[in-house]
């Protein structure tokens, strides 16, 4: 089966790509409103790229209305945002926070999440969140025909739950995967949860 992206229409390439590009990671953004209210919001184009400066990504569409999602114009005009990993026990909560609500309306009472100070960092986290990142706005780059905004965030400091952090054999600590149980997104309403781990040594 050959699938020729040429011949399709942009909702058609986008089923197209989240059915192949996968399993991918889950951003669940925490945003700040103008009011000092939180928008949360999951994305699935998301990954590290840079380590100098130390860079994540997510992509952001548009609102079904065509407008800009809220997540990218809090970003662009607050500049600071924090995106969790999202683990098991917070799917429900995180598919739930997906839903399209009015500009300005917060996902957190619709969710029933609670926030904690995130040391050192002007947004808050979501508490149940075993992992997040405290980003500010490194970028924001407008690609395609729609367009879509890929923004690039500057990571500042990463929290991990004391709870999912062990030792490796040389006796440093390391964050133990299997303890995360992250989830990943594959298709239209579709997640993977965590599986078999893999070892596998490069070769010198």
């Amino acid at each position: 089966m050959i699938i020729d992206l040429a011949k399709m229409s942009t909702s058609q390439v986008y089923f197209s790509l989240t059915q192949t590009v996968i399993p991918r990671p889950i951003a669940w953004v925490l945003s700040r409103y103008a009011d000092g209210q939180y928008n949360l919001a999951p994305f699935s184009y998301f990954n590290a790229v840079c380590s100098d400066p130390p860079l994540v990504m997510i992509s952001v569409g548009r609102k079904p209305d065509g407008n800009f999602k809220d997540t990218k114009m809090n970003i662009e005009e607050r500049g600071a945002f924090v995106i969790h990993l999202v683990d098991e026990n917070n799917l429900d909560a995180m598919n739930e926070s997906s839903a399209t609500l009015p500009y300005g309306e917060s996902e957190l009472a619709a969710t029933g999440l609670s926030t904690v100070e995130f040391e050192g960092f002007e947004v808050p986290r979501i508490a149940s969140a075993p992992v997040a990142f405290a980003c500010t706005r490194y970028q924001v780059i407008q690609l395609g025909n729609t367009p879509q905004n890929l923004i690039l965030g500057q990571v500042h400091r990463i929290f991990v739950d004391d709870a999912v952090v062990g030792e490796d054999a040389k006796g440093r600590a390391k964050v133990l995967a299997e303890r995360i149980r992250p989830v990943g997104r594959l298709g239209p309403s579709e997640y993977v949860t965590f599986g078999e781990i893999l070892r596998k040594v490069r070769p010198q």
